[in-house]
């Protein structure tokens, strides 16, 4: 097996997820010959785990509402500082921002499942997340937070290897605002 992919083809490096397969392509045309049994493993891995990636993002995606809100209320419980006069999320109109961001997180948590790699969440939304959020004195422990709540919730929709999957792009999230 090939050391850059985890189990259902998921992979550990920052790689593009077609890479796998163009890679391969590529290498094995630049020597004129065909795919070998292991490149082909390793494309078969990958693929293999696409309905199991597909399946978790979709039970995400149907669940965002209830992720958000069950989560958002924890988050509120665990820091009321946050909902508190001079909280980032203090008043209707803020508390409608915090949660539409934890929104923004969850779905590049799906974005990242589908592909089976970390570039998604990367590219599209966490460089630069810490620097805008200290820009605008939003307390980053607090953003950690919200998407480890929403881990929380979502392992309740998922199991076994499911929630395997998406708990390692929840982690990935969780980290990268650290």
């Amino acid at each position: 097996m090939n050391p850059g992919l985890l189990s259902g083809g998921r992979l550990s490096s920052r790689q593009n997820c077609m890479s796998i397969v163009s890679n391969s392509i590529i290498n094995a045309d630049a020597e004129a010959r065909y795919l070998s049994p292991g490149e082909l493993d390793q494309i078969k891995a990958f693929a293999t785990g696409g309905q199991r990636r597909l399946r978790v993002a979709q039970v995400l995606a149907e669940g965002r509402e209830r992720i958000v809100k069950q989560a958002g209320g924890a988050l509120f419980q665990r820091r009321p500082d946050v909902v508190s006069p001079g909280g980032n999320a203090y008043g209707d109109e803020m508390t409608a921002t915090c949660l539409r961001d934890m929104d923004y997180y969850l779905r590049l948590v799906t974005y990242g499942v589908v592909a089976g790699d970390v570039t998604p969440i990367e590219e599209i939304g966490v460089i630069g997340a810490k620097e805008l959020y200290r820009s605008l004195g939003t307390n980053l422990e607090a953003m950690a937070l919200s998407v480890r709540e929403m881990k929380n919730v979502a392992m309740g929709l998922l199991t076994g290897e499911d929630a395997e999957e998406a708990s390692f792009y929840f982690d990935y999230v969780i980290g990268a605002l650290s």
